[in-house]
């Protein structure tokens, strides 16, 4: 008994160490992200739902990104980019940091890494943990020549696994190939002929810096044609909602402009209730739009800073 006892002992220690190779502690991502009081992966990582990901898709990084301002989280965009297409991507944030190389370091995090079943360079590795939903985010720390992390073949992993594509504060190489993976987007400082060269992993699944913005593990990543904006897990639900709403008052807003109903300064203003019983008699006209009671509306608009 006292053998298997023992042998399941290091099973669950040699389970463990591999989760947690170049990651910080469960415990350290739940205290860094203590806000957040939804479902959480094994690892500790906040679990964004489906549903919210995919209602993302449908607002503006504008709006979102004033709606964090407005709650004083002024470090979350990043601009700057070049990408593969114009496909939006929303995903659950697993980052990766990455450090120039030297050769005592990039030896033992190899070794390591040999001795848990990782293969190949460190660059592959963040791609092995990635599930549905996922946006994979790397600091690279700008690097172009030399700085190339993803090619074509890990571009097809990334998609295959989590569905979605990668921001990465460095670069890439294989453009023309990577234009023909459908579905698949990426946000670089630049696309490079190179290969990795002198640059290891140091952090996986530990907050980054993405240009000016702070990254947590499990951060909303709204990637757009105008930036890429990283929500803080907590926050997710009220940036999504209300960005939902101004894109409802403004279709709301342009079609009473333009038919002479109310003025500009009155829709851009704080509404009175006479605009707000126009506005939810609208919004049962256009049921796509989803509904909206009327304490709901009040409480959006007490918070009108946009």
């Amino acid at each position: 008994m006292k053998f298997y006892v023992v042998l399941f002992s290091l099973v669950i220690v040699s389970l463990t160490s591999t989760v947690s190779a170049q990651t910080i502690s469960k415990e350290e991502i739940i205290f860094l992200t203590s806000e957040w009081k939804g479902e959480r992966f094994p690892d500790g990582r906040p679990k964004i739902s489906d549903e919210l990901l995919e209602r993302a898709k449908h607002i503006m990084v504008d709006d979102a990104w004033t709606v964090l301002k407005n709650e004083g989280y002024l470090n979350q965009y990043e601009g700057g980019w070049k990408t593969v297409n114009d496909i939006m991507m929303t995903g659950r944030a697993v980052t990766a940091m990455y450090l120039p190389s030297r050769p005592d370091v990039e030896k033992n995090i190899k070794a390591r890494g040999a001795s848990q079943g990782r293969k190949g360079n460190t660059n592959a590795w963040p791609i092995d943990i990635l599930t549905k939903g996922d946006l994979y985010v790397a600091d690279a720390y700008g690097k172009i020549s030399g700085g190339s992390i993803m090619g074509a073949t890990l571009a097809n992993s990334i998609l295959s696994k989590s569905g979605n594509g990668v921001v990465f504060d460095g670069a890439a190489r294989d453009l023309q190939e990577i234009r023909n993976i459908k579905g698949f987007n990426a946000f670089v400082r630049d696309f490079h002929p190179s290969f990795t060269e002198e640059m290891v992993l140091m952090g996986l699944n530990t907050p980054i810096r993405i240009g000016n913005a702070i990254v947590l593990p499990g951060d909303l990543v709204i990637a757009t044609i105008e930036g890429v904006l990283f929500v803080p897990a907590h926050m997710a639900e009220q940036v999504v909602s209300t960005a939902e709403f101004v894109i409802r008052k403004d279709q709301f807003g342009f079609e009473m402009v333009r038919e002479g109903i109310y003025s500009t300064g009155e829709i851009d203003s704080q509404w009175t209730p006479e605009i707000k019983a126009a506005f939810l008699t609208w919004l049962k006209k256009h049921p796509e739009l989803g509904t909206m009671t009327s304490a709901e509306l009040d409480q959006m608009m007490s918070k009108r800073t946009w």
